[in-house]
């Protein structure tokens, strides 16, 4: 955060203070040589910014793949050393509807049909209710500038990783990136988000085999239709006991 004068008004008055504000900086990626993207962002946990977006993005198979990355935080550029030449995606960007044009190297519907997740996981309704309970208070950030995303990876129990960033689909990535860095298996957590659920984000989760997403926003039609097609529980609009279930019901016990 950086403090910035600004006026503020209320009612028939105004006067000068310093307010806390959420940073952006372009983190320039390079991966063997080659320029990738340029990701606006939060200039905190690039390592994992970088390790998830890599991954979910389909750069790379898995973590094994990356051999150094190497963060320049004077010129926020990235310099990645990945296994293969990677030069086959540079010209297979799509552009996402992510805060700042956020950009992925696969169709999510390639990913999500070629994906369906078992059923084995189960949890109680109440138990993401208190997640997300304890999720909405845990970015110091957000309660002072209102200017942040987070993102989280749980377990039925508690919150195992926890990150910000001025998008939702970074925040998302930092907490991959650090799961993926402690070797964490993704196959009975949950994510939690503070953002829409749109198609790119199911993909994110679905490519780490994550089963259920819940999110205080609203999740897309197609995120919707993809979640059924794949299998993952999407829940939307968390908040107190209430939530919308659009997918995967069957995973949720409400007792």
């Amino acid at each position: 955060m950086e403090g910035i004068e600004i006026l503020k008004f209320q009612d028939d008055s105004s006067k000068r203070v310093v307010e806390d504000i959420s940073e952006e900086v372009p983190l320039t990626i390079e991966v063997n040589g080659q320029e990738l993207a340029t990701l606006l962002c939060s200039p905190d946990h690039l390592k994992n910014l970088v390790t998830g977006f890599l991954f979910t993005s389909g750069v790379i198979p898995d973590y094994t793949a990356l051999k150094s990355i190497l963060i320049d935080t004077e010129r926020f550029n990235v310099s990645v050393a990945i296994e293969g030449d990677g030069s086959e995606f540079v010209f297979k960007r799509v552009y996402t509807s992510g805060c700042g044009k956020g950009v992925i190297f696969h169709n999510p519907m390639d990913v999500i049909h070629k994906t369906r997740l078992e059923d084995g996981f189960v949890l109680n309704a109440s138990e993401i209710s208190a997640l997300m309970k304890e999720f909405i208070k845990g970015s110091p950030e957000h309660t002072k500038t209102r200017g942040v995303h987070s993102g989280a990876l749980a377990t039925r129990e508690r919150i195992l990783i926890f990150r910000d960033d001025i998008g939702r689909h970074n925040a998302l990535d930092k907490v991959i990136g650090e799961a993926l860095t402690q070797g964490l298996n993704f196959t009975e957590t949950i994510m939690l988000t503070t953002g829409r659920i749109s198609s790119e984000i199911l993909s994110k989760v679905l490519r780490c085999r994550i089963p259920v997403i819940a999110a205080l926003g609203s999740p897309t039609n197609q995120a919707v239709k993809l979640a059924r097609v794949a299998n993952l529980t999407l829940a939307g609009h968390v908040k107190g006991s209430r939530m919308d279930v659009y997918s995967g019901e069957e995973r949720l016990l409400l007792r």
